[in-house]
């Protein structure tokens, strides 16, 4: 037997030799046979190319006038067709061999007709693996090893991707918390409750994410994603020095890559930048939500817009007033930060002491106009009106659908 010792190299690129479509049956004789079978390089994976050729008993492998029938091996490493009915030697070649050599062969198949035979070439088996020269031995020793690591790590990649599915899927769902409370309980039942079971479901959702990213970030310590996605879960929770943690290694994590993933550096610098807005820390918010919007200018808008809103809710009126400015110079058509401007301003007006009137400083009376005319039916639409009749303004909405100024 003639074996080629590129073999071994061609059995490398088993994965990477595009799929052959297979070759028709051969015309013969009406009483014919089918046979099938798998091939298998010495490295145990399916052998993804090549062909098997079906060669009249008695001849060598490279007879090609006692060649009968050729078929080509498919991407999973199977081969099947019609012979006439006969005694053969089977012959496997791999991908670019010529017919001058073989690969592996099989000697006494018979095909008989109506029936269909399984003729499997399996070069992994140890009487082929011990033809074959030292050298090659060696290389197939170290190809077992790195293809075994290879498949580990897909293995650890394909369990990854299904926890970041999940993870998705969990934040969706926390988002809804509030909707999926009022969907179970009912429209009717007391607010207090409601709020309490929106909570349960949000921190079920995010103690999920917590648990499924703690354990991958084990597994691939050098994923940014992963490490963002604990940050955000931990901050929901309200654990924020782990959620700081998360975020820094997150954005360390990335730094490193040849190829910075930028919505991951959004995320995380967005994350950082409401941790530092909710302990009080103004310029390092401010730093960390300018770092995100320039990281991913797609999201800069909701990045911005989120900033003036946690700075909202922490009651921190003139750090949510700039960050409404901030957030209006970088999206104009966003209602909301003028909203969150106008009130931020609301508290420094005054009581007009003739009318009784409350007097609104104008940059407010300016923001709650421009929300009223981008949202004239936005839902902090009646608040901002009520605010305006109280003030003795009149209300103006020149806003029309489709034409945001």
């Amino acid at each position: 037997m003639k074996r080629n010792i590129s073999l071994l190299l061609g059995v490398l690129a088993f994965a990477l030799v595009p799929a052959l479509a297979q070759q028709p049956a051969a015309a013969g004789a009406a009483a014919t046979g089918k046979i099938h079978g798998h091939v298998t390089n010495p490295t145990g994976a399916p052998q993804n190319g090549g062909t098997v050729s079906i060669v009249e008993a008695g001849h060598a492998a490279t007879d090609l006038k006692a060649e009968k029938a050729t078929f080509t091996v498919n991407e999973s490493g199977d081969y099947s067709g019609d012979v006439a009915p006969g005694t053969y030697t089977v012959v496997y070649r791999s991908p670019d061999m010529g017919k001058d050599k073989e690969a592996d062969q099989f000697d006494n198949v018979k095909i008989v007709a109506g029936q269909d035979i399984v003729q499997d070439v399996d070069m992994s088996r140890a009487e082929y693996i011990a033809k074959l020269p030292d050298e090659e031995k060696k290389q197939l020793d170290e190809l077992k090893k790195k293809n075994s690591e290879a498949l580990k790590t897909n293995e650890v990649i394909k369990a990854l991707n299904a926890d970041l599915k999940t993870v998705a899927q969990d934040l969706k769902d926390a988002d809804g918390s509030r909707a999926a409370a009022v969907a179970e309980l009912g429209a009717s039942a007391a607010k207090a409750d409601i709020e309490a079971k929106a909570t349960e479901i949000k921190t079920a959702k995010l103690t999920d994410i917590e648990t499924l990213m703690t354990k991958d970030t084990g597994l691939r310590p050098a994923e940014p994603v992963l490490w963002a996605y604990l940050g955000q879960a931990q901050a929901g929770m309200k654990q924020y020095d782990d959620a700081e943690a998360s975020f820094k290694k997150a954005l360390e994590a990335d730094a490193a890559n040849k190829k910075p993933n930028l919505s991951v550096e959004g995320m995380a610098n967005a994350g950082l930048g409401e941790i530092y807005a909710r302990a009080g820390k103004v310029p390092e918010a401010n730093a960390a939500y300018d770092a995100a919007a320039k990281a991913n200018p797609p999201q800069a808008s909701m990045y911005l817009r989120n900033q003036a809103v946690i700075f909202f809710q922490v009651g921190n009126t003139p750090a949510q007033a700039a960050a409404a400015d901030i957030a209006i110079k970088n999206d104009p058509s966003d209602p909301l930060p003028y909203y969150l401007k106008g009130q931020a301003l609301v508290g420094n007006a005054t009581i007009d002491p003739k009318t009784q009137r409350i007097v609104l400083p104008d940059d407010c009376l300016t923001a709650y106009q421009k929300y009223l005319e981008l949202a004239p039916n936005g839902p902090y639409a009646p608040d901002v009106q009520g605010i305006l009749q109280q003030a003795g303004q009149k209300i103006n909405s020149t806003y029309k659908a489709g034409k945001k100024s």
